[in-house]
């Protein structure tokens, strides 16, 4: 979308509230501008993918590093989403059911690409924070215990619920993901990490839970 065509994320957001905005557009519109060689929303989805991936401690350098931002657009994105986990109150929630997930990873359920995402808990189950582990290439994904379970033993997680998109709007977990669920149960249980479930969201909405299923992680 060209820099002039940003006032159609203004009425939308004036007419349907923020909800209805992709990450990509609330990025934009915290960005305000582009650069010289970015449209706004061209530098939005990159930021919007570095926040996805890069770990919070290097993110500040990480976007102030990026072609078009600088400290000052980096610092303002930071603000927004301090602001967003403070009033939010995502990272302060605790996790009783998969209704209490889905919240905070609905917003990777019309990725394009499947998105590997694992929640870190602590031991009275509230979420101490919320990751991409991998991101796919079409409508597949690699997943591997190491990667899944790094951060979360960095966090000095207690449980850690893991989750993935379907790009096609299908909920039903297919044997790959049946299959995956099973080796990282595995490599949780020799970690002293419990692995409490795994959701797939949906682009048409919803979730899939293999525990609200009845479906066994191991």
């Amino acid at each position: 979308m060209a820099e002039e065509d940003k006032p159609d994320i203004r009425e939308r957001l004036r007419a349907h509230g923020p909800k209805i905005l992709s990450d990509q557009e609330l990025v934009a519109l915290a960005l305000r501008t582009g650069s010289k060689n970015r449209a706004v929303l061209n530098l939005a989805t990159v930021v919007a993918k570095t926040i996805d991936t890069e770990k919070p401690e290097f993110l500040f350098a990480r976007l102030s590093a990026l072609e078009g931002m600088g400290e000052t657009k980096a610092g303002t994105v930071l603000a927004a989403l301090e602001l967003g986990r403070r009033y939010g109150g995502n990272m302060a929630r605790k996790v009783h059911t998969a209704a209490d997930v889905f919240p905070l990873v609905q917003h990777f359920s019309d990725r394009k690409q499947e998105h590997f995402i694992s929640v870190s808990l602590n031991g009275a189950h509230e979420v101490l924070a919320v990751r991409v582990v991998s991101i796919g290439i079409l409508n597949r994904t690699i997943v591997h215990p190491r990667e899944v379970f790094a951060d979360p033993l960095s966090d000095r997680a207690a449980a850690v619920i893991v989750c993935h998109n379907h790009p096609s709007g299908q909920l039903e977990p297919s044997e790959e993901d049946r299959s995956i669920t099973k080796r990282l149960t595995g490599a949780a249980d020799i970690l002293g990490i419990t692995l409490l479930d795994h959701l797939i969201i949906s682009p048409k909405g919803g979730y899939f839970s293999f525990v609200e299923a009845g479906i066994p992680l191991s």
